[in-house]
């Protein structure tokens, strides 16, 4: 994994989102500032990509990186911004929030995926699979996603009915079918076309 501010000594941010493909709630960003020190304690922690760890290790991983982090900040964008904006632009949309957060700002930011964020006037660089290659995108990677799931889990209390505690929103079979026999929540995505087929239980 790649010693982000190794070779050049700035302040980066690691950037990445988690929820872009599920059905139900926000897509989430994380965006992680580390220091040269920072970056080489989560390394021995084994801070990485956040889909190769279980969720108890992610937790305590998560807690790691916002106490070493010189800055750590969540945005996010809601569902009927998801539906308005569509799911791309909503993903920007909480990257962007997130970034605009951190104290000190940032002098680059790293962006997983292939697409940049729109009117972001700091200097940025997309890097494809990032969350595997540099550890401050692994870490933001973490951060978001345990972030995510503890809402999904507080949310799963009002809405019992679509395992959300286990999907934590994705598509799975019984999320699909729970869709199918009670329609969709106000935490739905109406522009995801699996939501369209059912008559919506709430939408307030």
């Amino acid at each position: 994994m790649v010693n982000d501010a190794a070779s050049t000594p700035i302040l980066i941010a690691g950037v990445d989102e988690v929820g872009r493909g599920c059905l139900f709630g926000p897509v989430v960003a994380a965006a992680v500032i580390l220091s040269e020190d920072g970056i080489a304690q989560l390394t021995d922690a084994g801070v990485k990509d956040s889909k190769k760890l279980t969720p108890g290790v992610r937790s305590r991983l998560a807690t790691q990186i916002k106490a070493i982090a010189i800055d750590c900040k969540i945005g996010w964008a809601s569902v009927r911004e998801i539906d308005r904006f569509n799911i791309l632009q909503a993903t920007l949309l909480a990257m962007k929030r997130a970034i605009l957060k951190l104290n000190p700002t940032p002098e680059l930011c790293l962006i997983d995926g292939n697409q940049t964020i729109p009117q972001l006037f700091i200097p940025q660089q997309t890097i494809i699979k990032g969350d595997s290659t540099s550890l401050a995108i692994a870490a933001a990677s973490i951060v978001a996603k345990v972030w995510r799931d503890e809402l999904i889990i507080r949310l799963s209390e009002k809405y019992p009915q679509y395992d959300l505690k286990r999907n934590k929103g994705y598509g799975t079979v019984k999320h699909r079918q729970a869709i199918q026999d009670y329609g969709i929540t106000s935490q739905h995505r109406q522009s995801f076309s699996c939501c369209q087929l059912s008559l919506p239980l709430e939408y307030n």
